[in-house]
């Protein structure tokens, strides 16, 4: 008969996919390669996709630039950009050291999306280098995912690759992690049975997720003044001079939210609040036991901090949380941003959109909730988890159709036509894999 699982165990079992990993990376030696999608009947093939069958297309192009998107996999390609300053929870790690990661996010993206995404590590940390070299990619990719740049240059980088880009480009990191966040707090204040308007919410941790995660919890109608957020130095207020010139949205968020005008530490914005949500240093120790305990009654609580939560999921639990999510997959309740990218991709590309409005975050975010509740809300269970594979497709179905709402969308297609398109490509994406898993092309670790 199974016993109770000890912390001992629970902690071992955390440490297990990074003893895995270390394993089978030098295996496979990589997580992503280039296959073909055209075929290859003979020899004679090659004169119709290169020279000199190519050069109608290439002229074709010319004349009219939007077929690009008909003639090449440009409506499909999508660019991993990173400059490796702020790599999960491990810091400047440099762009070689964050390849793994972006190898991770691309095979992410086409088993659970179908889409085409490469990986795109950059030799600088100058925010105006990045943003050239983002702008000269635009002719090759139908989007760009920003991902792992450290704060505040990952702000200016964004805005203003959204401004200047005739792609859509996003940062995961901050629009992602909001949406998915969204969708957890929706449902976890569902079980709870809190008014979305009326909780107090207080967020550690004022980097690049907290601060969007703010921005899109206020417009899906969290009030600004129940929110009570901290950075390193403290709570963030009115009085924090020092924000003013060196940190413009820290600065406005002070004006902005903490209408009780509360000073002091980490604990004394946790005290009597109804949620909390925190993307700060990783744990376990970082939130203590005695904190969550000030909460109120049925707090919903967010560690998610990487790879260790601020604390352990049991230890929140027993200082009286009602609901806890962390970011990992070994736990109940993942805030896991690959319930978001791959779904508001593949709706934003099939609709053949600009960009990637807060609105189409909040799109998706209702729509992974809904997932979830129709499958039934429990406790353990606020969002889908990512074998839930027509999660992806109900998301770019509804992402598509907010852009087409907005008028940022070229395309304009009915819930269902998105749906049944993505839908489409994504099994197709999985069967490939899956045939080549099973044909012996993709290897299985041994024991």
């Amino acid at each position: 008969m199974g016993g109770k699982v000890t912390k001992e165990e629970l902690i071992a079992k955390a440490k297990k996919p990074g003893e895995d990993a270390m394993k089978l990376h030098p295996f496979y030696k990589g997580k992503v390669e280039i296959l073909p999608k055209c075929c290859i009947r003979n020899f004679d093939d090659f004169a119709i996709w290169y020279t000199p069958g190519v050069a109608k297309p290439c002229l074709d192009i010319r004349d009219n630039p939007e077929k690009v998107y008909e003639h090449t996999n440009k409506w499909n390609f999508v660019a991993v950009v990173s400059d490796g300053t702020r790599v999960l929870g491990l810091g400047d790690i440099g762009p070689e050291a964050g390849l793994p990661v972006m190898e991770g996010k691309a095979l992410l993206f086409k088993y659970l999306g179908g889409v085409d995404a490469f990986p795109i590590c950059l030799d600088t940390k100058d925010p105006d280098k990045l943003i050239e070299t983002v702008k000269l990619l635009q002719p090759t990719f139908g989007g760009i995912n920003l991902e792992d740049i450290s704060q505040p240059k990952c702000f200016r980088v964004l805005e203003t690759l959204r401004k200047e880009c005739h792609i859509p480009v996003w940062h995961d990191d901050q629009q992602g992690t909001a949406a998915v966040t969204l969708a957890g707090l929706i449902n976890g204040l569902k079980i709870v049975g809190k008014d979305m308007a009326k909780v107090k919410v207080t967020m550690v941790g004022a980097g690049a997720a907290n601060i969007c995660i703010s921005r899109i919890i206020m417009i899906a109608g969290i009030t600004p003044g129940n929110i009570t957020m901290c950075d390193s130095k403290g709570i963030i207020h009115k009085g924090r001079e020092e924000l003013r010139d060196k940190f413009k949205e820290k600065w406005e968020l002070a004006q902005k939210t903490n209408a009780e005008g509360r000073t002091g530490e980490v604990k004394d914005a946790i005290e009597g609040a109804d949620v909390l949500i925190a993307l700060s240093k990783q744990g376990p120790d970082t939130i203590k036991k005695e904190w969550i305990a000030s909460m109120n009654k049925d707090a919903v609580v967010f560690v998610c901090a990487n790879p260790i939560p601020e604390i352990w999921p049991w230890d929140a639990k027993e200082a009286g949380a009602r609901v806890v999510a962390t970011g990992r997959s070994d736990f109940p309740n993942q805030v896991n941003n690959s319930l978001g990218f791959p779904g508001i991709f593949r709706g934003t590309l099939d609709v053949m959109a600009t960009t990637i409005t807060d609105e189409m975050c909040i799109a998706a975010a209702e729509e992974l909730a809904k997932c979830a509740e129709d499958n039934g809300l429990r406790e353990d269970y606020l969002v889908p988890t990512m074998d839930e594979w027509e999660v992806y497709p109900r998301e770019a179905a509804s992402v598509g159709r907010k852009a087409i709402e907005q008028g940022v969308a070229r395309l304009d297609l009915t819930w269902d036509e998105l749906y049944n398109k993505a839908s489409e490509i994504i099994k197709k994406s999985r069967d490939e894999f899956h045939v080549l898993q099973d044909k012996g092309f993709i290897e299985l670790p041994k024991e």
